[in-house]
């Protein structure tokens, strides 16, 4: 089994790429041990000293480390991960708790609905693929008085760029095709 490694923008983070589906659907961000019950793998990614965070995505893993050196943490995050897919054991547990993207709560004026579909509608034709392509996700939570809440998942949570992420890229964005938006703010 090969694995491919990327860099992220988010310097803690390298996001893994098994050459096979990971999430069959949703995304799933686990930020610490406890959490990491939902999955035999993220349980074997945080046995191992430096592991802070993983995120799944459809087709990758985001590891996020402590601030310490890829380079002693690498090679065995790629071992628990090869080692987890050879095993044929399954990637969550039944009580895993798997984000498809409406299980957290949005708020937004009935007025608003329309615009609210556009800012959704461009979030996930424009600006999740980007954001998946460095290693996380980014879902609409909400939106009141001309500003957009979406919340940063995976590597580009916590992330230096996210901000600029937020406020050159989709800020831009959304100003440009909704009138209505004044701004974007991470939540």
């Amino acid at each position: 089994m090969f694995i491919e490694t990327e860099t992220t923008p988010n310097p803690a983070t390298l996001k893994f790429l098994p050459g096979r589906p990971v999430m069959s659907a949703g995304t799933l961000d686990i930020r610490d041990a406890e959490g990491a019950r939902q999955s035999p793998l993220a349980q074997a990614l945080f046995a191992l000293e430096g592991v802070r965070g993983a995120f799944f995505g459809a087709d990758f893993i985001s590891v996020t480390n402590d601030g310490g050196d890829w380079s002693d943490l690498k090679p065995a995050v790629l071992g628990a991960i090869i080692e987890h897919f050879l095993s044929g054991e399954p990637l969550l547990t039944p009580e895993a708790e798997v984000s498809a993207g409406g299980d957290e709560p949005e708020f937004f004026a009935e007025a608003d609905a329309e615009a609210v579909e556009a800012i959704k509608q461009l979030i996930e034709t424009h600006v999740r693929p980007a954001v998946a392509g460095d290693g996380g996700d980014i879902r609409f939570r909400g939106f009141r008085d001309g500003i957009v809440y979406l919340a940063m998942k995976g590597s580009c949570s916590g992330c230096p760029s996210s901000t600029a992420t937020l406020k050159h890229g989709v800020q831009n964005l959304l100003k440009h095709y909704i009138p209505d938006v004044r701004a974007v703010e991470s939540i």
